[in-house]
């Protein structure tokens, strides 16, 4: 009998989907276009630039057929100056703005908004103010496999060290606000950090709607409630 498996996405889970961002290359040599099922890649003629798949530059990087050009978010600067702002606020620092697009050419509706990975939030056209939503494990993953395409790749690694762990202090601030009973913002944290604080956080979440549900038990004169301290 199969284990059953645990709610949500776990965080190797989260790096998989994470591949599937585009972020910038420099091809080293010409190579013709792909046909994927995501669509058809450009020919990669150097020294122009291209957007591709993270999982497609990772292999061509491996295979020193392209650089991959981090995103300007990713530089010393840019994480310094978003790492002020996250310990000078409470909440998150705010995400990039998502793009929208009409749902046809001839839609008068409410254009749909366009999330990652399908908006180029980690190529060499992002904005430099704004972690996106997989900022933690793109940020790993590059500077695993292509630290010699960073300027000073021990500065990035020491940055985004310092704003996961101003981050996930607002995160376990945020699980005692809910064991207060108080409401908490989620706006602006990341996928990664969606998954390791989910077992805590879905923690908190379970216990409460378990004291919720022996308080309506007992103002609904269904016992004293002694008996389901045990449940908690």
């Amino acid at each position: 009998m199969a284990l059953p498996l645990p709610p949500g996405l776990t965080p190797p889970e989260i790096a998989f989907l994470c591949e599937m961002e585009l972020v910038t290359i420099i091809p080293r040599q010409r190579l013709e276009g792909l046909k994927l099922l995501g669509g058809p890649t450009p020919p990669l003629t150097p020294p122009h630039r291209t957007n591709l798949p993270l999982w497609l530059a990772l292999l061509l990087k491996r295979q020193k057929r392209a650089n991959i050009a981090p995103p300007p978010w990713l530089s010393p600067s840019s994480l310094g100056e978003i790492l002020d702002l996250e310990t000078g606020l409470s909440t998150f620092s705010p995400p990039p703005n998502l793009s929208f697009k009409p749902l046809s050419s001839t839609s008068t509706s409410t254009p749909t908004p366009i999330s990652p990975p399908f908006t180029p939030s980690s190529t060499a056209s992002a904005p430099s103010d704004a972690l996106p939503y997989h900022w933690l494990e793109l940020g790993e993953i590059l500077l695993e496999a292509a630290a010699d395409d960073f300027d000073d790749p021990d500065a990035v690694r020491r940055l985004l060290r310092d704003l996961r762990d101003a981050r996930m202090a607002k995160v376990r601030a945020m699980v005692e606000k809910l064991e207060a009973g108080g409401g908490v913002r989620i706006a602006g944290v990341g996928g990664m950090e969606v998954a390791e604080g989910r077992a805590f956080l879905g923690g908190v979440v379970d216990g409460l709607r378990k004291i919720e549900a022996r308080r309506e038990k007992e103002e609904d004169g269904g016992g004293s409630g002694d008996d389901d301290m045990d449940d908690l």
